[in-house]
């Protein structure tokens, strides 16, 4: 008996038919709007902290603090909420997470009292904390092996679009209409989700108690740990350098520039999803290796030329390549090696991906007060140099050759 999703089609078992040639579009871009809400949701309150300290009435330093909280959900409970939902059918779990945002956002948009507001921001980062659990694992589950890598790069589109464009627009709107309208238009795309997925996206059911996994044993699956040494290292890598970009280009004398530097990041960031997406299912080691020596001879060319406007240009927009595709290839990389343990192994991405931000912030910031932006380009040619070396030793699992 089989299921007709889109253009693809479900055998029994729950996973693709490997006689299916399309992708399922349809399906994949609702993941991506998920994705792109996930985004949006955790990055606006930067953009609009003038308003928000205002409104609430503390300080803008406290404002921030509405990213910081929502960092922390995504941290604390990926990896409990995964293990704990194994046996849960795939949609009406995703249907959850996507509902924790209308919720979350409502609230935020509602809320006259700080406190309430971080509340709200908590659940929300909890609700992005299992949804990133299951989007790459959802997607690969709707296709046959060959095409796994192009699905989880459809399905992760929403992530850049959403930093290059949906930050910036997002800032432009929150400008012209207020804060609240923001995260009420948020609630509204939330819901509008909602539908698309239940009317679009196939269910699939959850491990039976018998496969049912540990932490434990999928961390010590072969290949596992290597990938999640390179999204840590990689990520802290990128992380140093975006959270204190503005300070860098200061030193610069592009200060004033911030905005079109990353901008061009951005656009050069979905280049590079869609680069990875079209070679992702051949090449995943070697782009993966790839992206790590481009980003690598980046932050090279920033520590020697960085006072060059259009070296740095030329850096950052290599930088944005290196970085577009890296969650999909991280992804990728771990959907094939955990198998039947994708959820539990992505739970524990999303934390090392979260650790990351946050580290990138603390080491980032202990380097720029002891050190100054001079010293950034070493330690990022450090965490790289180290990531290289973890990737090109996966050869066997994590990050195998053709043919492994």
């Amino acid at each position: 008996m089989t299921t007709s999703t889109g253009t693809s089609t479900l055998n029994e078992s729950g996973g693709a038919d490997q006689t299916s040639a399309r992708l399922p579009i349809a399906s994949l871009l609702a993941l991506a709007l998920a994705g792109f809400v996930t985004i949006l949701t955790e990055a606006l309150p930067a953009g609009l902290l003038p308003q928000i300290s205002a409104r609430l009435m503390i300080s803008e330093a406290l404002a921030g603090q509405l990213v910081t909280i929502y960092a922390i959900g995504s941290l604390v409970a990926a990896i409990p909420l995964t293990a704990a939902t194994q046996g849960a059918r795939r949609r009406p779990l995703l249907l959850a997470a996507i509902a924790g945002f209308a919720v979350a956002n409502t609230v935020t948009t509602l809320s006259t009292i700080y406190a309430l507001t971080m509340v709200a921001r908590f659940l929300a980062g909890v609700s992005a904390g299992l949804l990133w659990a299951l989007l790459a694992g959802y997607a690969a589950r709707m296709v046959p092996e060959h095409q796994k890598g192009r699905a989880i790069a459809v399905a992760m589109v929403g992530t850049p679009l959403a930093l290059s464009l949906g930050v910036p627009a997002g800032t432009f709107l929150g400008n012209l209409v207020g804060w609240r309208m923001c995260f009420g238009i948020m609630s509204l795309l939330a819901l509008m989700l909602m539908a698309w997925v239940r009317i679009k996206v196939p269910d699939f059911a959850g491990q039976a108690t018998g496969k049912r996994l540990s932490l434990g044993y999928v961390f010590t699956l072969p290949g596992i740990r290597p990938v999640l040494f390179v999204v840590l290292a990689f990520v802290l890598a990128h992380n140093i350098l975006y959270t204190y970009i503005a300070p860098f280009l200061a030193t610069a004398g592009m200060a004033e520039r911030t905005d079109l530097v990353l901008l061009v990041f951005g656009v050069t960031s979905l280049l590079g999803i869609w680069i990875i997406g079209v070679l992702i299912d051949r090449h995943l080691r070697a782009l993966t290796l790839a992206s790590t020596a481009l980003f690598g001879i980046s932050a090279l060319a920033l520590g020697l030329t960085g006072n060059e406007p259009a070296a740095v240009y030329t850096a950052v927009g290599a930088w944005g390549l290196a970085f577009g595709g890296a969650a999909t290839l991280f992804q990728t990389a771990l959907a094939k090696t955990a198998g039947e343990a994708a959820d539990v192994a992505q739970s524990m991405l999303v934390t090392a991906w979260n650790i990351a931000i946050a580290g990138g912030g603390i080491v980032g910031g202990v380097l720029l007060d002891h050190f100054g932006v001079g010293a950034f380009s070493p330690a990022l040619l450090v965490l790289l140099l180290a990531t290289l070396v973890v990737a090109w030793s996966a050869k066997h699992r994590g990050f195998p050759a053709l043919g492994k």
